[in-house]
């Protein structure tokens, strides 16, 4: 079976050569994209010169794929064929074709499959678990606050720069969520200063503030329980014009998962039963155990009533800023 690789781990092995078949596919666009432009680039210095884009999109007609697959260029003897499916979702005629693809891919081509984060149904497919088997997969997986730090750093190494502890802290809070806006920065620090380790000043002077809040950040932020990051984070959602009632929800919801779990778990049901069930996937499974030992019941019942009581503020059925009342909230469940 060929390699699954890492989109940092590309690189090298296009050094080694190319395959006839790449798999892209997850949510981080920006790891997608820059997969996609190392492999034409690959391609393109290997002689394949001709380029050819099939975009899958309501009513395509699949006989193109066939046709692609079976032409014999008229300009060059090499050619990169993409395959964008935008929705994930190529339907029962596609995925027919896509397995007829993984199992011959076409001769003198190097070809793209190239797919959004995918459902776990998805991910079980047919058509999907053959092109796993056959190509080359690369997944661009979110680049979390966790990991934020390691990935800016390595790419200031790439370009002979590096950063001391606070001025790597400053970066990620002033870029979290923006994997686009980071990448933007760090190649802004290449222009502006030479190739050594950079200032708190020097970052703080460049960096813009670009950070990216939404209410699924904020999650896994109280789940942790980093209460200033969830200050940070409401009061840029707040700025940025995010409907204080979608925050409220957002809150709810997860209150409402963690007594479900603990009530799951005291019936002596399967931890990892409930996961499935309450639809714990990625950081959220790490973070909802920890979370509920650490909050206790007395204080996710308390946050249930807090959540009634915002709900009546953003109805004007109660005084109060609401905004307030959320950071409030969201304080006591990070506490």
């Amino acid at each position: 079976m060929p390699p699954h690789a890492s989109p940092e781990a590309l690189s090298t092995l296009l050094g080694r050569g190319l395959a006839p078949l790449y798999l892209i596919h997850g949510e981080e666009a920006l790891l997608a994209l820059e997969a996609a432009d190392a492999i034409r680039a690959a391609a393109r210095r290997a002689g394949y010169l001709e380029r050819e884009v099939l975009t899958v999109e309501a009513g395509f007609d699949w006989s193109q794929l066939t046709d692609a697959m079976s032409s014999v260029s008229l300009f060059a003897s090499l050619k990169v064929l993409e395959v964008r499916i935008p929705t994930g979702k190529p339907g029962s005629e596609g995925g027919e074709a896509l397995q007829r693809l993984a199992a011959r891919p076409p001769d003198d081509t190097v070809t793209l499959v190239i797919l959004p984060k995918l459902e776990r149904t998805q991910l079980q497919a047919k058509w999907f678990v053959a092109l796993q088997k056959a190509a080359v997969e690369i997944e661009a997986r979110a680049v979390g606050r966790a990991e934020l730090p390691a990935w800016i750093a390595r790419r200031m190494k790439a370009q002979g720069q590096s950063l001391g502890d606070d001025a790597l802290a400053f970066f990620v809070d002033r870029v979290e969520g923006n994997l686009l806006a980071a990448r933007q920065e760090v190649d802004k620090l290449a222009l502006l200063y030479p190739q050594r380790e950079l200032s708190l000043d020097e970052v703080r002077d460049a960096v813009a503030n670009v950070a990216r809040f939404d209410v699924f950040h904020l999650s896994s932020a109280w789940l942790s329980g980093d209460g200033a990051r969830v200050a940070r984070m409401l009061d840029g959602l707040q700025a940025e014009g995010e409907a204080p009632v979608l925050v409220l929800w957002a809150l709810a919801e997860d209150v409402r998962m963690l007594l479900k779990l603990r009530q799951g778990l005291k019936d002596g049901r399967n931890s990892r039963e409930m996961q499935r069930e309450l639809k714990l996937w990625g950081e959220r499974q790490k973070l909802a155990e920890p979370a509920l030992r650490r909050i206790g019941p007395r204080k996710l019942m308390d946050a249930i009533a807090r959540c009634a009581e915002v709900d009546r503020q953003i109805k004007g059925a109660e005084p109060g800023d609401a905004w307030q009342s959320l950071r409030a909230l969201a304080q006591l469940l990070a506490g």
